[in-house]
């Protein structure tokens, strides 16, 4: 095969499904509405990847951050889970049934370039939450392989390889096309539940075998704090450590498009979606729930403290420890073989997550390189990402639970703030008034977090930041481009077009202000005599009112009107002027096959200020940056509309 021919083969496979993403790329959640969803116990199990499979180190870390106090903190985030988060996101699945997630009701209640920043500073979160989630899951499935007592001495000091090839074949997996196979998920969510089961059911039978053992950790807690009501205190301040517990909520209901509706269900109103998507928290919630409970409450119980510290057997394993410990080496290792599974598995869920909320966003801001509206580049650059923050952390999963802590407590404070203002808007003073307490705290638990654990946020912040800095450096190259969608002209706006099938169409550019016969009169008269235009040539007004200027892409509706009686105006409202007045050009050649042309008056000021203004507010230097625009979209100057500048 020649190179040539190579090279455009692996570009057509790299970029496959880009022009089928061109308008927005839905993600890899979205499903054609010709097929059928699956049931909500069903879907239930594709987000459980990444909300169940957190046992596999959510004991470990909470015994290690909390101490005798796991059990009661526990206790006390279980109930911030069901009458905290679970409330929370089942509002967000009725305010927002297409997989959006909290992050898009907080984009719909603000606009400009505050709303812009406001959600790429939640999609620093979420891609910490998510990345996080990829790492810090491969790297515990490799202390579960390293730990095994049939492989230890084959893989020990072997930890972070492992991680890195977990993490490639996971991209591998992408890049061959990832199809969700929920009917895996469900497979592997019931065995690793069942095991777990067993391992529970095991774990409270040694305790009721020991009484001592309880005895002797209510000792412990009441001579480490003095009373009953020290030790509640004691849970209320440390239980954000366990914050891990939390995670899954924002998948649940980015899997939500996967759901089976009922037969009347459209689009606008999903009823039946939205009731499974609530079926699927609330069941979720309940089983984790009692999972965390009991599960931390043997682990504290059953395990020596110092097996919890780095370097301990049950660090980062806690269960595999228990099923290894009492349920014998074979239990063990089909436990070990499970856990590795779903982790991995959970990072494919993370990945997913990834790929279906980044594309929503960022191309549709234009900060967003086209290629990343293609699933398998952006794959590859998650993926050295990914590699990236496992050699920084050293494949350390205590190390990532901040960052990933930080992340979930932020996108969950953010998802209760949106519903509260949800519900203020709808005038429900009550859910209101319990939401803004779910969102106090929330906050103060991410505050807390915060405080104990800044690496979280220090990574949440860098994330934020490369989000940040790509997304601007990607807006300011994409600057000139045409950024119109479609141009549709109202029926005046087509007859004042068409009039001009034998003839140039010439073109004003001005900027409307008081809209009076003598603004029309006298700048017409200016660029006559600038541009030495004959009167017989007819002159026809084109303006163009900036409505969002933080908007990218969006249709151009063209509005046709006689102004004063004698002067015709097409009107426009985009984003951007210069853009607008390029697409204007174009879509007039293409219907009456002349080359039209637009004539401005010089801006005064600095260049580079006028340059900020077209970048930020749309407006600025417009002549030189339409002729730009233009200059981009049609190579061919025979075929280029023409600018006049006087």
């Amino acid at each position: 095969m020649p190179s040539r021919t190579r090279r455009g083969w692996f570009r057509a496979w790299m970029l496959e499904g880009l022009a089928d993403m061109a308008k927005q790329h839905p993600g890899p959640h979205a499903q054609a509405p010709h097929v059928k969803g699956q049931r909500w116990w069903r879907v239930m199990c594709l987000t459980g990847l990444d909300y169940f499979s957190t046992l596999g180190y959510q004991p470990g870390i909470a015994a290690l951050a909390a101490g005798l106090v796991s059990p009661i903190a526990t206790v006390v985030l279980v109930i911030v889970t069901l009458l905290g988060a679970l409330p929370v996101y089942r509002r967000v699945a009725k305010e927002s049934p297409h997989g959006e997630g909290s992050i898009a009701m907080l984009e719909r209640l603000l606009s400009f370039w505050q709303g812009k920043l406001f959600v790429l500073t939640l999609l620093g979160f979420a891609a910490t939450d998510f990345m996080i989630t990829i790492t810090l899951s491969a790297a515990d499935a490799s202390a579960h392989l390293v730990e095994n007592p049939h492989l230890n001495s084959a893989l020990t000091g072997k930890q972070v390889m492992l991680t890195l090839i977990m993490i490639a074949l996971l991209g591998a997996v992408f890049l061959k096309g990832f199809g969700e196979a929920i009917g895996l998920a469900v497979v592997l969510v019931a065995v690793y539940l069942a095991l777990n089961v067993v391992v529970v059911v095991d774990g409270l039978y040694n305790v009721l075998k020991a009484p001592h053992l309880f005895s002797d950790w209510t000792s412990a807690l009441l001579a480490e704090h003095g009373n009953a009501l020290a030790v509640v205190g004691v849970a209320l301040i440390v239980f954000p450590k366990l914050a891990l517990g939390l995670s899954g909520f924002e998948t649940g209901v980015a899997v939500m498009p996967h759901i089976e509706g009922d037969p009347d269900d459209t689009e606008e109103k999903p009823t039946g979606r939205i009731r499974g998507a609530r079926k699927l928290l609330t069941t979720a919630a309940a089983i984790m729930s009692c999972f965390l409970i009991t599960t931390s409450f043997i682990t504290t119980l059953l395990i020596p403290p110092a097996a919890f510290e780095p370097g301990g057997a049950a660090n980062g394993r806690a269960l595999a420890y228990l099923a290894h410990e009492y349920l014998g080496s074979a239990f063990g290792s089909i436990y070990d073989l499970s856990t590795i599974a779903i982790l991995w598995f959970a990072g494919a869920s993370a990945m997913a997550g990834l790929l279906n909320l980044m594309p929503r966003y960022l191309p549709r801001y234009g900060m967003a390189p086209h290629w990343a509206r293609a699933v398998r580049p952006t794959v590859i650059v998650l993926t050295l990402i990914a590699f990236l923050v496992t050699w920084i952390f050293d494949a350390n999963v205590d190390a990532q639970g901040g960052a990933y802590a930080t992340g979930v407590l932020v996108l969950i404070s953010s998802a209760a703030i949106a519903v509260t203002i949800a519900a203020h808007k709808a005038g429900q003073r009550r859910w209101r008034a319990g939401f803004a307490v779910i969102a106090a705290v929330f906050l103060y638990t991410t505050a807390v977090n915060i405080a104990e654990r800044p690496d979280g946020v220090k990574i949440g912040a860098c994330f934020i930041a490369g989000i940040m800095l790509l997304s601007f450096l990607s807006r300011l190259k994409r600057a000139f481009e045409l950024r119109v969608t479609d141009v549709v002209l109202d029926d005046v706006a087509e007859r004042f077009v068409r009039d001009y099938m034998h003839r140039p169409l010439r073109l004003i550019a001005n900027e409307p202000n008081s809209r009076d016969l003598a603004e029309y009169r006298d700048k017409i008269r200016q660029i006559r005599t600038d541009n030495d235009i004959p009167p017989e040539d007819d002159l026809v007004f084109v303006e163009v009112t900036v409505l969002d200027p933080s908007d990218f892409e969006a249709e151009l509706t063209v509005r046709g009107e006689v102004l004063h009686e004698r002067y015709r105006v097409l009107s426009l409202e985009s984003s951007s002027v210069p853009n607008a007045l390029a697409a204007l050009l174009l879509q007039v050649r293409d219907l009456t096959g002349q080359q039209p042309h637009i004539y401005f008056e010089w801006t005064e000021g600095n260049p580079f200020a006028q340059f900020l203004r077209f970048f930020l507010f749309g407006q600025g230097e417009i002549a030189p940056v339409t002729r730009e625009v233009l200059r981009e979209a049609e190579p061919d100057r025979l075929r280029r509309p023409s600018v006049h500048v006087g």
